[in-house]
C-alpha cells in the first residue's frame, strides 16, 4: 500500500465561517441543575461526571448517568467551545486528551461489504481514542445525506467522515459552523480533509493483467448510480487498453452494482460478438454475480472468460472460481480517515489539511 501527503490550510474558498446567535440550547447550565436535582447532587459533581468522572464514585456517576437518560439531557458541546473561546479551548486540548465524543461515518450503502469495512476501520480507530462511532447510510439518497448530516448537528458530534452522495458547500458550511470536523472519503475538495483510492490506477492495473494473459477483447462492467470511483475505474482500464493498442473498452452498464445485475450482465456479455474474452467488474459483487451466471450457462472462467474484479471482499476468495481482484485497503481508508477527523477536532484552528491516496493493489486467484 502507498501513502501520498498532500497540504493545505485555510478555509474553503467559497465557505463563510457562521457564529449563531444565542439560543437555549446555549445555556446548558439550566438542564444540568435539572440533572442534578434529579441526581441529588450538586451541579458540580454533574460537571465532574460529564467532564472528569474519575473523580466521582461510581454509586453516584451511576445515578447522575441514570438522571441524564430520563431527563434526555445533551450538552450543547459546540457552545461550550463558543463561551470558552479559541485560545482557551486550544489549551484545553493541550493540558488534557478530548473528552469522549461521538464521531458520524456517514456511506453509501452499508449493504455493500466495502462500505462497511471502510466504517469498521474508522470505528477502529476511534474507538481506541476513547471515542465512539455513529454509523449513518445514505442509500444513495441526497435527501437522506442531508437528514443524516442535520442528525449529527443536532447531536453536536465532534466529526463527520463522509462518502459524499449530493454534500455541496452549503452542507460543508453548517457542519463546520456547529463546530464538526469534515472528512471526505473517495471524493477530495480543495482545503478540506480526504482520504482516496488512486481508483484509475486500479482499474489501469486489472486491464494490464487481463492483456498479460493474452486477453484480446476487453469489457468493462458497471452499474447505476456511478459515483467518481467508478468511473475513474473505467477511465484507468481505457487508458491501459489504449497504451497497449487494444482497441477500444466495451462497456456494459447495469442498473445497480450488484450480484444480481452481474448475472444479468453475463447474459449480455453472451450475446456479443464476438464474446469478449476479459472482463473487469467494477466492483466484486458484480464480478461474483458475472462469473456464476457464465459457469450456470457452460462458460468456462478463465479459460474462455477472464474475470476480474474489484474491491477484494471476503466473498471473493471462497467465490465458485475464486475472484481476481483489484484489493483497496478498506480498513486503511476508515482509520486514515478516522485519524485526519481526531487530528482536526484535537488541533481546531491551527488545524492543516491534509489529502492521503492510497494505492490499491492486484490480488491474482483462479478466475484469470
Amino acid at each position: 500500500m502507498t501513502r501520498h501527503w498532500g497540504v493545505t490550510g485555510g478555509k474553503l474558498d467559497n465557505l463563510r465561517k457562521q457564529t449563531p446567535g444565542p439560543t437555549r440550547s446555549e445555556l446548558p447550565q439550566t438542564s444540568i441543575r435539572e440533572v442534578a436535582r434529579r441526581a441529588g447532587v450538586s451541579v458540580g459533581t454533574v460537571s465532574n461526571v460529564l467532564n472528569r468522572p474519575d473523580l466521582v464514585a461510581e454509586a453516584t456517576r451511576d445515578r447522575v448517568r441514570a438522571a441524564i437518560q430520563e431527563l434526555g439531557f445533551v450538552r450543547n458541546e459546540s457552545a461550550r467551545r463558543l463561551r470558552q473561546g479559541p485560545g482557551r479551548a486550544g489549551s484545553d486540548r493541550r493540558s488534557a486528551p478530548p473528552r469522549p465524543r461521538a464521531f458520524g461515518i456517514v456511506v453509501e450503502d452499508l449493504t455493500n461489504p466495502y462500505a462497511t469495512d471502510v466504517a469498521r476501520g474508522a470505528e477502529l480507530t476511534l474507538n481506541e481514542a476513547g471515542h465512539d462511532a455513529l454509523w449513518l447510510s445514505s442509500d444513495w439518497s441526497a435527501d437522506k445525506e442531508r437528514r443524516g448530516l442535520d442528525l449529527l448537528v443536532e447531536h453536536q458530534a465532534a466529526g463527520a467522515l463522509i462518502v459524499p452522495i449530493g454534500l455541496d458547500a452549503v452542507g460543508i458550511e453548517r457542519l463546520r459552523a456547529a463546530g464538526v470536523a469534515v472528512v471526505l472519503i473517495d471524493h477530495a475538495a480543495p482545503e478540506m480533509c480526504s482520504v482516496q483510492v488512486d481508483h484509475v490506477a486500479g482499474g489501469d492495473i486489472a486491464a494490464a493483467h487481463l492483456i498479460e494473459r493474452g486477453r484480446e477483447r476487453l469489457a468493462f462492467v458497471t452499474g447505476r448510480p456511478q459515483p467518481l470511483p467508478v468511473v475513474e475505474r473505467g477511465e484507468g482500464a481505457a487508458r491501459s487498453l489504449a497504451k497497449a493498442g487494444g482497441g477500444e473498452l466495451y462497456t456494459l452498464t447495469q442498473e445497480a452494482l450488484s450480484p444480481t445485475a452481474g448475472r444479468a450482465a453475463a447474459e449480455r456479455l453472451l450475446a456479443l460478438s464476438p464474446v469478449p474474452d476479459g472482463v473487469f467488474c467494477a466492483n466484486d459483487l458484480l464480478a461474483i454475480g458475472l462469473t456464476n451466471e457464465l459457469l450456470r450457462r457452460g462458460v468456462r472462467v478463465p479459460e474462455d472468460v477472464a474475470v476480474v474484479g474489484y474491491d477484494d471482499i471476503e466473498l471473493a476468495s471462497s467465490s465458485a472460481v475464486p475472484l481476481t481482484t483489484i484489493r483497496q485497503p478498506r480498513l486503511a481508508v476508515g482509520e486514515e480517515a478516522a485519524e485526519l477527523a481526531l487530528a482536526e477536532y484535537g488541533e481546531g484552528e491551527s488545524h492543516l489539511h491534509r489529502q492521503v491516496i492510497l494505492t490499491p493493489e492486484l490480488i491474482v486467484r483462479e478466475s484469470t
